[in-house]
């Protein structure tokens, strides 16, 4: 059996419900998140686990030079068809985030929606960071966007379901190993027929995560509750990350 984050189907689904519902939202954490890095077009932006390309093909529109980089390739087919469709040129690239690695390249890079942390060994995670450095230019920086471990210990529910047209979501939520690793279990029901995913994820905090970019080179480290910059602090509703090299 596949590895949740290794499973097209998983992906797939998520993408026909979860992420593709959050289309619209994309210009505006575009236009947030290239504001906290303080970049402007034509910059080079890694758009890192890029999925169908809400984010990429934003970029694309506003004049930045992208690459969008992710494993599975039915949803980069689906991003080339639509940037295809809107006469954008997105570089896309089918490969691991492990495996990712273009020195010197890139002026900035994001990583949205809780797009890390995939990996039991947290070496893992420690090569995804390495390589966003080693990736960006001598003054880059990188955005990443996640749900906190703060965050989450304050808005816990470990039940709940949600309709999408005519699709009913269930989900259920576990956390582990001292508030470290976070299980999931995803039910999808529609016309009578269901499917069932496990997935699973590290937890991070806000200190564990800047400390992390820190031992992996970055020289400073801002942390936000939001993409509009709001402290990251009791009322915080997202752990932003921007760390410069």
């Amino acid at each position: 059996m596949a590895i949740w984050h290794e499973d097209d189907e998983f992906w797939r689904t998520a993408i026909s419900g979860e992420l593709r519902e959050r289309w619209d939202a994309a210009p505006g954490e575009v236009e947030k998140a290239m504001a906290l890095l303080d970049i402007e077009p034509p910059a080079a932006v890694l758009d890192l686990c890029c999925g169908i390309g809400r984010h990429s093909l934003d970029l694309a529109r506003r004049g930045f030079a992208v690459t969008g980089v992710d494993r599975t390739r039915d949803l980069l087919e689906e991003a080339r068809r639509l940037a295809d469709a809107d006469g954008l040129a997105v570089e896309l690239v089918e490969q691991d985030m492990r495996a990712f690695r273009r020195p010197g390249a890139f002026d900035a890079a994001i990583s949205m929606l809780t797009s890390f942390g995939y990996f039991e060994d947290p070496d893992e995670d420690r090569l995804v960071v390495r390589n966003l450095y080693d990736s960006l230019r001598s003054d880059g920086a990188v955005l990443m966007d996640l749900m906190g471990k703060e965050n989450l210990a304050r808005i816990f529910t470990p039940r709940d379901w949600r309709e999408r047209g005519d699709e009913t979501w269930l989900f259920e939520r576990k956390v582990t190993d001292g508030w470290s690793w976070m299980e999931n279990r995803w039910i999808v029901i529609k016309d009578g027929q269901r499917k069932e995913f496990q997935l699973s994820h590290r937890l991070y905090s806000a200190a564990e995560l800047s400390g992390l970019f820190k031992d992996c080179g970055f020289g400073s480290v801002e942390v936000y509750g939001d993409l509009d910059g709001a402290p990251y602090d009791h009322e915080a509703k997202r752990l932003v990350v921007v760390a410069r090299k």
